[in-house]
């Protein structure tokens, strides 16, 4: 489908780097699911891409989403419900896929919470993983600066949020890179990865056997090293209590005390009767948003 009139001229066509592989009308902006053949992974890799209306007067802030496992790209568009209200909001929307996909790496899709899929946010520095599995680089490093140089977003009004994996990849690259997002938020993060099944194992095939390189990674153990409060108009956090991953794999109540002890203003919503799927994500799509939206437009 074509973009309308209005939006055409102010929605720069993809260069030859980045090809649009289907773009949609979308209350009134423009949905795109694209892809790039990335230098930082090595692969071709793909994302999705949602640009309100509003880029018809000039470049607006974004969000970034990190999905959790077994997602890609195309989830959170599909089944989280943000379009309507980023729309309204003047906010784009990013989500780049869980991890690469091609490289034929022995034992990648061996299982569900590690290698395809399970690419946790974060730079393997173990072999077979190292050279391809590179995704803080790639975030960071190319595909924020990517869309900011060929697209209307401003890339100095960014905000990061993301589910389960995503959600640990939001706090992570939040507290690991001071200044680059201006607000952040989290649905089900895992909080303490050091001290969970999915991040022990991530962690250990992805970073090594010495656990003393784990803690960079671990959301909790980066906040409690903070001299001061990085965020102090606030954090965002809902966990529904019906989640069947919150008592062996989630541990907010860590991330929680992290918060408190350097003063970190953090709401955590805990939700009766919620799980870990999308309609608890849609449940609360409009929080979330409404959050960054208040950040990013101080």
């Amino acid at each position: 489908m074509q973009c309308s009139n209005s939006l055409r001229p102010s929605i720069p066509e993809m260069t030859q780097t980045i090809r649009t592989l289907s773009e949609h009308l979308c209350f009134g902006g423009v949905q795109r699911f694209c892809e790039h053949d990335s230098r930082e992974i090595g692969l071709t890799m793909r994302f999705s891409v949602f640009l309100p209306p509003q880029v018809a007067q000039g470049p607006v802030p974004a969000v970034m989403y990190l999905a959790g496992l077994t997602c890609n790209e195309e989830t959170f568009m599909v089944k989280a419900g943000s379009q309507r209200l980023a729309a309204e909001l003047g906010l784009a929307l990013i989500a780049p896929d869980t991890s690469p996909r091609g490289a034929n790496v022995a034992g990648e899709a061996d299982s569900w919470d590690f290698g395809v899929g399970a690419g946790f946010y974060l730079d393997a520095t173990q072999a077979p993983w190292a050279k391809h599995w590179r995704m803080e680089s790639y975030l960071l490093k190319e595909l924020l600066p990517l869309l900011g140089a060929q697209l209307p977003i401003d890339t100095q009004r960014l905000g990061i949020f993301g589910h389960s994996m995503g959600g640990h990849g939001a706090l992570t690259l939040a507290l690991r890179h001071p200044g680059r997002f201006k607000s952040l938020s989290a649905f089900a993060p895992i909080c303490a990865p050091t001290q969970c099944p999915w991040g022990r194992k991530a962690f250990s095939g992805y970073l090594g056997a010495d656990e003393s390189n784990w803690a960079s990674h671990d959301a909790t153990a980066l906040m409690d090293a903070m001299p001061d409060a990085p965020y102090p108009g606030g954090i965002l956090i809902d966990q529904g209590l019906a989640d069947k991953f919150l008592a062996e794999q989630l541990h907010p109540h860590l991330f929680e005390a992290a918060c408190a002890s350097v003063g970190q203003p953090l709401t955590l919503r805990r939700h009766a009767g919620y799980d870990h799927g999308y309609y608890f994500i849609a449940s609360f799509m409009a929080d979330h948003l409404n959050h960054h939206a208040r950040r990013l437009s101080e």
